[in-house]
């Protein structure tokens, strides 16, 4: 039974991420360990950057692993849309960098490997060989809708950029230097990707969500909300139910729970900190100005 953890800070996104984080057992993937933190960074202008990862929330996920003594912190880039050291200056992600002392690396750049997947539209997918080396890898997404992928959460976050664009094109969609076949069927590539590539810890992090679309250009809403759990399907089905979406309704959730990635069952999940229903009621009344439970 995988336990996912949901907390809510309005004020202070690090004390939601520390509380989410403190109910898991997560040592083990942190002690001693070479640990890569995947934020989002699909893309970003000085004037907006709504639908990434926020400065805060990378440094307080950085100091939270601190706590365990890693070997070594580096934090993974590869925007789609963007060029990755654009998006993490405009955030502020990488004066954050610089200040805790961890490295950063863009895992879209030069050198490429060939790496084979045992599913999904695209068997061959070229990669920065780097993120073959990561010992641990957390997921730091944003809870968000996708216009194709439905949302996008812990699984695309990892899935839609280890790919590097470098290779394919920016965005990869464009085929501007080598064709690819993943956006094709997404929704069976995220699955395929996140076997060869499985997150050790998933976190989500609603500051801001985005409704409406996505993955850029939604309508950001403040929701101070947090989901963390070891098991990434656990996690982005729990995401996906703030949006009224059961894990039947988002395919890649669906087929990763039937590949034994992990649990997408509501009915399985351990809360230790705030109740589905609860969480739900929260993000509806900052979102929709409505309280509503359907979990």
């Amino acid at each position: 039974m995988p336990t996912v953890a949901i907390t809510q800070d309005l004020e202070f996104i690090g004390q939601a991420i520390f509380d989410a984080l403190g109910a898991l057992d997560v040592e083990d993937i942190l002690t001693g360990r070479l640990v890569a933190i995947k934020p989002n960074d699909t893309a970003a202008t000085p004037d907006n950057i709504s639908g990434v990862t926020h400065a805060d929330t990378l440094q307080a996920v950085i100091r939270f692993v601190k706590q365990y003594n890693p070997r070594h912190i580096v934090v993974s880039g590869g925007a789609g849309a963007s060029q990755t050291e654009d998006v993490f200056n405009y955030t502020g992600m990488m004066d954050v960098i610089r200040r805790e002392g961890v490295e950063f690396f863009d895992h879209n750049r030069a050198p490429f490997v060939e790496v084979e997947l045992s599913s999904g539209p695209q068997r061959r997918v070229m990669v920065n060989p780097r993120i073959m080396e990561y010992e641990t890898i957390i997921s730091l997404a944003q809870l968000k809708l996708h216009e194709t992928a439905t949302v996008t959460l812990s699984m695309k976050n990892i899935a839609m950029s280890f790919p590097a664009a470098d290779f394919y094109g920016h965005p990869r969609a464009s085929n501007e230097y080598h064709r690819q076949d993943f956006f094709v069927d997404m929704q069976e590539f995220i699955p395929a990707m996140v076997k060869r590539f499985p997150p050790d810890l998933a976190i989500i992090v609603g500051h801001p969500a985005m409704v409406a679309t996505g993955p850029l250009g939604g309508i950001p809403v403040e929701t101070g909300l947090v989901i963390a759990s070891r098991d990434f399907v656990a996690a982005d089905a729990a995401g996906a139910e703030l949006f009224g979406f059961n894990m039947q309704a988002v395919r890649h959730i669906f087929v990763a729970d039937r590949m034994g990635l992990g649990d997408g069952r509501t009915s399985a999940m351990i809360l230790p900190r705030m109740s589905l229903s609860d969480a739900i009621e929260a993000f509806t009344r900052l979102v929709y100005a409505q309280e509503k439970v359907w979990a």
